[in-house]
């Protein structure tokens, strides 16, 4: 057996066409969905993504505001642009990219968001009605995930699902998102972690594994079920003198090894990453027509 690679920039590519032509239905309405990037500090990671969703913003016709800012900047400082983002009426997306300097208290920040303008779907509030199948946005590399299995021809609906990680950006959000009574949804759900005990026995059962415990080739092919669909979400920097750069990106999962077992599976990069961009920018718009009162 060969898995199918469930290609992640193909499947991101068919969404943002429709999110192209949802901005362009907005803007006959007079509205331009605005997203505003906030970067405090020089990390590189961080000035690399946030240059990904403003470049991203710019293609699918989306007005897109950037905010750089020194690493020295205080959190009062932080605070009071976060209002005024708040309280744009051109900006309908609010992200403040993390990590955030020492001084700056995250969970503060993320607190100061308007829930309404929360497109990343990190606030409390957003995260309360996701937990009720009440979403306002759905957390963006969960919503990717559930994507890449519906539109790969994957549906999770009676299967059982393991998840491997229960962090609150892609583990507990993409498990809650899987057990909800929709037609992208309806699993039997099991989180798992690296304190589970039998870890490779319950990751066996899986029909559907989802890897995102942040350990290069944690899980071994021998842990998978023969025919198991396998969402990879690790992104993780190894070594390899082979490369110009000394190094490349490997997911959870061995994947040269379980590419024989699996039925499906994501490839490390190309797969869950190009979704959690596409996904952004599918909640900016969401969050574009609620809050223009367009159902």
């Amino acid at each position: 057996m060969s898995a199918n690679i469930i290609d992640g920039k193909q499947i991101a590519e068919e969404i943002r066409k429709e999110v192209a032509q949802e901005v362009e239905k907005l803007n006959e309405q007079g509205i331009k969905p605005g997203l505003a990037t906030v970067l405090v500090g020089e990390d590189p990671a961080s000035q690399t993504y946030v240059g990904m969703k403003q470049k991203t913003c710019e293609v699918l016709g989306m007005h897109s505001i950037a905010e750089k800012h020194p690493a020295e900047m205080k959190e009062e400082e932080l605070l009071k642009l976060v209002e005024q983002l708040n309280q744009d009426p051109d900006v309908h997306g609010v992200l403040v990219q993390l990590p955030l300097p020492d001084q700056i208290d995250e969970q503060k920040v993320l607190l100061a968001i308007d829930p309404a303008k929360d497109v990343d779907g990190f606030h409390p509030d957003n995260v309360g009605r996701l937990m009720v199948g009440q979403p306002r946005f759905s957390p963006c590399t969960p919503a990717g995930i559930v994507e890449l299995l519906h539109r790969s021809g994957n549906p999770p609906a009676g299967k059982h699902v393991v998840v491997v990680g229960r962090s609150n950006i892609v583990g507990k959000p993409v498990a809650i998102l899987l057990m909800q009574k929709n037609d992208r949804a309806n699993a039997t759900v099991t989180v798992a972690h690296s304190r589970t005990q039998n870890l490779p026995d319950v990751v066996r059962d899986a029909d559907i594994v989802i890897a995102a415990i942040g350990s290069p080739h944690f899980i071994k092919a021998d842990w998978l079920k023969d025919g198991a669909v396998v969402i990879d979400v690790g992104t993780n920097r190894v070594d390899d003198a082979t490369r110009e750069r000394g190094w490349r990106l490997v997911g959870d999962v061995d994947f040269d090894a379980a590419v024989e077992v699996a039925s499906a599976i994501t490839p490390v990069p190309g797969g869950v990453g190009p979704m959690t961009i596409t996904m952004l920018m599918v909640n900016t718009i969401e969050a574009a027509k609620q809050l223009s009162g367009i159902s």
